[in-house]
Parts: structure tokens; sequence; C-alpha cells
């Protein structure tokens, strides 16, 4: 295994040599080994060992494993304690979860502060068939059948070629002390049903299941390229633009393609979706119409699906109160200018003059609220402002956030779109105030 492993940090592993790396360690077989190999390479690495305090005395026997095989190495050694318990009550979510994000957040902040080029874990060629198994028994796409990254950003995994086997015999040929993790012989989780009840079964029909897999991964890999290839050149003709309000996609080219739903899934599903029913109805749908995820929306509107942040999409409370004496008032959206003026000179669609003596302060400024209405200038009658809004074309997002300046319950000006008529300047008026956007 010692040479096989040269032979690839020689080949596909090339980028290793040289490089400042950090061996995540819990002091199993699998991590150790990882070590011994590097060691025995002689490549420059540390060691990073996460206690979760989830087995009391094992998991602290655990750490003073680590820390007695860091000084045998006469390697740096790092660790961190975490109350992991906690982490799941207050992020509600299940153990294995809680230690995953634990644990890379750790080793992604500490890779940052001290220079490491790359995080080495040790996930092998089990840990790959498991993963695809859990994926598969849960449903997933083509994504989630391609097995686990040997290479994801600063993430290195050298052992995944390798089996359970490979790595256990290694061990035991080199003499290799490491320490077991009593939890792994239980069947609690559905990794370790699998790796006890289900992968045994599987190798006896077949022998050569892990290099049979091996090719199947390559070849899935391959069909996913394929695939995000077509993907990358659907999004290039659909997506017309990418702002703040979001993504703008144009609906004509996913009903252009043979299968819309499978386009729409791999599109959006990052973003948390599962009613892909609705999501394909929105292509046929009335302006307006949406679907929501935890986290996003994407929204119908005339010939265009819109998909946002709903951290961007919800309507903020916010109020501004603004007495007679601001001249200059900070706004989520720009500055507001107040200044007295003579005359009447530019004209824009952020700046208005108005009479300032029919203007009762403090004078609020905050978003547009359901059912307001207001006399555009230049008009007789009153017009909801929802109204004004939709004849003006503008976009869910765009409507959502629309700001306007009132004076008591009277709006004085939808911010950037129109005055209000009775604000207006006439030959009575004596002091014009002159506002701005800016």
């Amino acid at each position: 295994m010692q040479e096989a492993f040269k032979d690839f940090i020689n080949g596909p592993f090339f980028f290793m040599k040289e490089k400042k790396l950090l061996i995540a360690i819990s002091g199993g077989v699998d991590s150790v080994v990882l070590a011994w190999l590097c060691h025995r390479l002689k490549l420059e690495f540390s060691l990073a060992h996460c206690n979760f305090n989830l087995r009391e005395e094992e998991s602290n026997a655990d750490e003073e494993f680590v820390i007695q095989l860091a000084n045998t190495l006469d390697v740096e050694v790092f660790v961190q304690n975490f109350d992991t318990k906690a982490y799941v009550d207050s992020n509600k979510c299940s153990i294995q979860m809680a230690a995953r994000e634990l644990r890379y957040d750790w080793l992604q902040e500490l890779a940052g502060q001290l220079n490491y080029d790359y995080i080495l874990t040790a996930h092998h060629a089990d840990d790959n068939l498991e993963t695809f198994l859990i994926n598969f028994t849960r449903g997933t796409g083509l994504n989630g059948l391609t097995g686990i990254p040997i290479v994801n950003e600063n993430i290195v995994r050298p052992l995944l070629y390798f089996s359970r086997e490979e790595i256990l015999n290694y061990a035991q040929s080199q003499h290799i002390e490491w320490r077991e993790d009593s939890s792994n012989s239980g069947r609690k989780y559905l990794r370790n049903k699998l790796r006890h009840e289900v992968v045994p079964v599987l190798k006896s029909i077949n022998p050569q299941l892990l290099d049979i897999f091996q090719d199947t991964i390559n070849h899935l890999n391959d069909t996913a390229d394929i695939v995000e290839e077509s993907l990358n050149a659907v999004a290039k003709r659909a997506i017309t633009s990418i702002d703040e309000g979001g993504i703008t996609y144009k609906i004509s080219e996913f009903k252009k393609v043979n299968n819309p739903k499978a386009y729409l899934f791999e599109m959006f599903k990052e973003f948390g979706f599962t009613s892909w029913r609705d999501i394909v109805n929105l292509l046929d749908a009335e302006t307006g119409k949406y679907v929501s995820s935890n986290t996003h929306q994407l929204i119908k509107h005339r010939e265009f699906l819109i998909l946002s942040d709903i951290s961007h999409s919800e309507r903020s409370h916010e109020s501004i109160q603004i007495s007679s004496e601001d001249k200059m008032v900070q706004t989520p959206i720009g500055k507001l200018i107040f200044k007295v003026v003579n005359h009447v000179s530019e004209k824009s669609k952020n700046t208005i003059y108005i009479d300032q003596d029919k203007l009762n302060f403090p004078i609020e400024f905050r978003l547009w609220q359901k059912g307001e209405v207001f006399q555009p200038l230049g008009m007789t009658g009153k017009k909801k402002v929802s109204k004004f809004l939709k004849d003006e074309k503008l976009s869910p997002f765009e409507k959502e956030h629309t700001w306007v300046l009132c004076s008591d319950d009277n709006i004085v000006w939808v911010i950037g779109k129109r005055a209000d008529d009775r604000f207006k300047i006439t030959e009575q008026t004596k002091s014009i105030l002159k506002i701005s956007m800016t």
C-alpha cells in the first residue's frame, strides 16, 4: 500500500508535494494510516483532532492517543473540544450533522489562520460506497450518485481508491496502533446499518464489488459532465439578468427542451425546492404565482421566472422619522437630501419639488403598504399604489422594495416613481422644498 500511495502522490496527487498539509485525525485506523503514509513520504503536515465529547472517557482517550501519535511522528497537533449536544439543541440537527459542521468549520478556520494549503481526510472506497447507498435510499439526483469527490476545493481525500480491508491489512502488517470507536459497531445510524448488514451481502454476491463500483462512479461522473455542459448551455440562453433582485430566466428556453422538469430540477435543486410539479406548472401560470422553499422563491412574472433569496424578498418594517431640521437622511436605498430653493430647476425621477407648507413634520420614510392609495402627479383622482406599480410593469422584487415618503397618512412621494399631486407647487406656494434621492 505504501508504494501505491507513493504512486498516487507522484501522480494524480502531485499538487500535495511541497505543500503544507493538515490531516483531520480521529484516532481510528483510517486517519492514523493516512498520517503514517504521509510521514513515511516525508510530506509536511500537522494533525487536527476534534473531541466531540460524546463518549465520555473514550473520547478523552482518543484525544490522548492522537497527542501521543503526534509526538511519535514529531509533528504539530491541534485539538478542539466541542459541546456537540448543546450545538444539536441550538441548531435542531442530528448528532452526525452537528459533528460534521463543527469539524469542517473548525478545520477551515484553522487552515485559513495558519496558511495550510490542503486539508486531508481519510475517506476510503468503502466510505464512498456507503455514501452512494445512503443517497440512493433517501432519494437523490445524478450528483448524489457520483460519490465523494477526491478533491473539493482545499479538501483532499488521498485514500479514496483504497478499501477498508487494504487499510486494515497495512496497519496490521506495519504494527500500527489505532483506536476503535465503539459507536461504529452499533446499528443506530444508517451508515452503520449499511456497513454491517448490507455491504457484506453485496460483497458476498460480488467479491469485486468495490472495483465494479468505482467503474460505475467513473461512468456516472462522465455522464454528469455531459449533463453539466447541457445545463450550462440552457442557462446561458435562459438567464437574462442577475442583480440584487435575483436571477431572471426566460421561460421560453425551458419550453424548448425535451424534458423541462429535468432541467428545472437540475437548475434549481440547490435552492431547497421540493414541489417540482408546482415549479413545472409555473411555466404556464399567470403572473404573480410563485413557489417557495425555506430559503428561496421562484416567481412567475410575465414571460420570466425570477429566483430570489427570501431574505431579500421579505418586506422590511423599518421606518425613519424625518424632522423639519433634517437636511440629509441615510436610508436603506441611499441618501435623502432636503433643500429649500427659490425655483424649480432640473427634474428627474429621483428629484421632486413640493410645497413645504403642506407637509406636517415629522414625515416618514417606509415601504408602501397593502391597500394604500395616492394621487399621482397630474391626475385628478386617487389610485391604489399596487395598481400604480402594476401599471409601471415592475417585477415582484421591485414592487416589494418600493419606498414611500409620507406626511401623516398621506403619501408625498412614491420614491423614484411619482410624487403626489396634493403636494405639488402652485401659484400660492411660498416655500419650495427640493427632495432628492442620491
